[in-house]
C-alpha cells in the first residue's frame, strides 16, 4: 500500500516546500499523512459537491490546488454547508492536501501551463524569483576510504548538477593529528603524532538535503572526529517564481488576442480592459488566480497584455489609465491544473509502481455563470 506521505514527498520533489508564499496555508488540510491510499482525486477546489463526488467514487485522498481551509476553523457548525463538508471528509476517512502557491511557483506548474495555453514562448518568471540555499561540503578523509565516502554522499543526493549526479572534486594532501590518551583513533596510537595521506572531497547540495548528506558523511567516514568545512554558495539550483511573461509566436491585436485567450482557456467569456483594442500585442504576462495588484510588474517587464483573474473596479480604472491591456478570464481559468496534475500523478504512479487509481473531479466549481 501507498501512504499519503509517500505521494506528497514525490510532489515535493517537483515543488519544494520552500517555494510556497509566506502565510499560504499549503499542505495537509484534513486527515492523516500516514493514511493508506487506494484512490486519489485531483480538483481545483474542495467544495461540498466535490466531496460528495469523492465519497460516491470511494476516493480516500483529495489533492487540490486551492486549500480547503484558508482561515482557521474555530467551531464546526453542521448547519453550515462548508463546515459540514469538513465533518463529511473526516467521517469518510478522506485526507485532503492543498498545493496552491507550491504549484503556482513550481517549474512546469500552473504558471507554465497557462503560458503554454496562451501561446507564449521564451518565457521568464514574472514576479520575484525564489532560489534554495545551496551548500558546499569539504571533508577530509583517508585516501583508502575516499571512494566509499564519495559514493555515500552521491547516494544521499549531494553532487547533483542538472543531468549529472555524483559530482565531486578531490584534492590530495597530508592530514596531521596527535591522538590524546582518551582517543580511540582509526589510524595511529594515542600519544604519538601521526601523518596520513588524505583526500579533501568537495560536494555541493541544496539545503533540504543538508541533514541527509551530513548523516551520510558521519556514517561512512572512518574517523572518530571528522574534519570538515561547510559553506553557503550562490548561483546554484533552480529558480522558481509565480507568473510568466513571454512573447507571442505571431503578433495580433488586443481584440484578436482576447478572442484567442477565451478559446485557449476554454472560458465562457473574458473581461477586457484596454484603451486601444487595435494595439498590436507582442509580449504577454500571465498570473493565475487573483493577480490584479501585480499589474505594475507586468508593466515594468514590458507586457502589452496581462492575463489574470478577479480584477476589481477601481484597480481596473488604474490599469486602464496605465495603458496596459488586461484580459480577465475569472479565477476559474486555473482549472487547467486538474487535468495537468492528473497526467503528472498517473506518470508518477507508473514510475513508482503505486497500486492506486487516479481520477479527475468532474465538478465545475466556478460560482459565476455568464447569462
Amino acid at each position: 500500500m501507498v501512504k499519503v506521505k509517500e505521494i506528497i514527498n514525490r510532489f515535493y520533489r517537483f515543488a519544494p516546500r520552500f517555494i510556497a508564499e509566506p502565510n499560504d496555508p499549503v499542505g495537509l488540510q484534513l486527515g492523516d499523512m500516514e493514511h493508506e491510499v487506494k484512490k486519489m482525486m485531483l480538483t481545483l477546489d474542495v467544495r461540498p459537491d466535490v466531496v460528495k463526488e469523492a465519497i460516491e467514487n470511494d476516493v480516500d485522498f483529495i489533492f487540490a490546488h486551492h486549500p480547503a481551509m484558508f482561515v482557521p476553523v474555530h467551531q464546526i457548525d453542521l448547519s453550515n454547508p462548508q463546515q459540514k463538508m469538513y465533518a463529511d471528509i473526516l467521517k469518510h476517512g478522506i485526507t485532503v492536501f492543498g498545493a496552491h502557491t507550491l504549484l503556482d511557483n513550481a517549474n512546469g506548474g500552473t504558471s507554465d501551463w497557462l503560458a503554454e495555453d496562451l501561446g507564449l514562448k521564451d518565457c521568464e518568471i514574472l514576479l520575484s524569483e525564489k532560489q534554495e540555499t545551496w551548500y558546499k561540503l569539504a571533508v577530509f578523509v583517508p585516501e583508502n576510504d575516499a571512494e566509499k565516502l564519495r559514493n555515500a554522499l552521491g547516494a544521499a543526493g549531494a553532487g547533483k548538477l542538472g543531468n549529472y549526479s555524483h559530482c565531486s572534486y578531490s584534492l590530495k594532501g597530508t592530514g596531521r593529528f596527535l591522538p590524546e590518551d582518551a582517543a580511540n583513533p582509526y589510524i595511529g596510537t594515542p600519544g604519538k603524532a601521526e601523518e596520513v595521506a588524505e583526500q579533501k572531497v568537495e560536494v555541493v547540495f541544496p539545503a533540504h538535503l543538508k541533514e541527509k548528506v551530513l548523516d551520510a558523511m558521519r556514517k561512512n567516514h572512518p574517523y572518530e572526529e571528522i574534519a570538515f568545512d561547510l559553506y553557503r554558495v550562490e548561483g546554484l539550483g533552480e529558480k522558481y517564481g509565480m507568473g510568466r511573461i513571454g512573447n507571442l509566436r505571431h503578433p495580433m491585436t488586443v481584440k484578436e488576442y482576447a478572442e484567442f485567450a477565451k478559446k485557449a482557456l476554454n472560458v465562457e467569456g473574458v473581461r477586457l480592459i484596454a484603451k486601444d483594442q487595435n494595439k498590436l500585442v507582442k509580449k504577454v504576462a500571465v498570473l493565475g488566480g487573483s493577480g490584479s495588484k501585480f499589474y505594475g510588474d507586468a508593466l515594468k517587464k514590458g507586457a502589452d497584455v496581462y492575463v489574470t483573474g478577479d480584477v476589481t473596479y477601481h484597480t481596473a480604472h488604474d490599469i486602464y489609465e496605465s495603458g496596459l491591456a488586461v484580459i480577465d478570464p475569472g479565477h476559474y481559468f486555473e482549472s487547467v491544473c486538474k487535468y495537468r496534475l492528473t497526467d503528472i500523478f498517473k506518470n508518477w504512479t507508473k514510475e513508482e509502481n503505486w497500486p492506486i487509481e487516479v481520477m479527475t473531479s468532474r465538478i465545475n466549481t466556478n460560482p459565476f455563470k455568464l447569462i
